[in-house]
């Protein structure tokens, strides 16, 4: 690989680092053909794009980055995977799931809107991670609770001011 392709392959990266809130550094090595052709299949299903990196590069890349890292750049070591996706936690659900048939891939690091996970163990952590779409349906969910129990608190004090005050007073 010439210096210019080099260069090109760390702009291409750090541009991907800069567009991605959710980033997942991982080891897939020891997965054979088949194996790894059912986790790129599994990726790509759940939208997540999975990359075999060159530590140099991706180490280049996060320092040439507007982002801080933190610790995550001393992880690259081995063999290295990039996840990148718009889900939190979709990777981690994703690595679990996998490793129900496999013991990769392993977790070597994450970074998830400015947070930054170390290691494997941190896998239940980011797997609970909720999403966009999980937060919004739980705010809507109790904001709406509350709008019930009034309408249902004024269906059952007959239709009168007095049963309305009455059963609004006892809320």
């Amino acid at each position: 690989m010439t210096r210019e392709e080099k260069k090109n392959v760390i702009q291409d990266l750090t541009a991907q680092l800069g567009e991605s809130s959710t980033i997942y550094l991982t080891d897939i090595s020891g997965l054979n053909a088949e194996r790894t052709s059912a986790l790129r299949k599994a990726c790509f299903k759940a939208n997540i794009k999975l990359a075999v990196v060159k530590n140099t590069m991706l180490a280049k890349a996060m320092e040439a980055s507007e982002k801080d890292f933190g610790e995550l750049p001393e992880v690259l070591k081995g063999s290295t995977s990039i996840m990148l996706s718009e889900t939190g936690n979709a990777p981690a659900k994703l690595i679990k799931n996998f490793r129900k048939k496999a013991d990769r891939p392993l977790l070597k690091g994450a970074y998830i809107a400015e947070a930054i996970y170390i290691g494997d163990d941190q896998l239940d952590t980011l797997e609970s991670i909720k999403s966009k779409e999980e937060m919004v349906g739980e705010i809507i969910g109790l904001l709406q609770s509350p709008a019930k129990n009034v309408i249902s608190g004024l269906k059952s004090g007959g239709g009168k001011l007095a049963g309305i005050l009455k059963t609004l007073s006892e809320k």
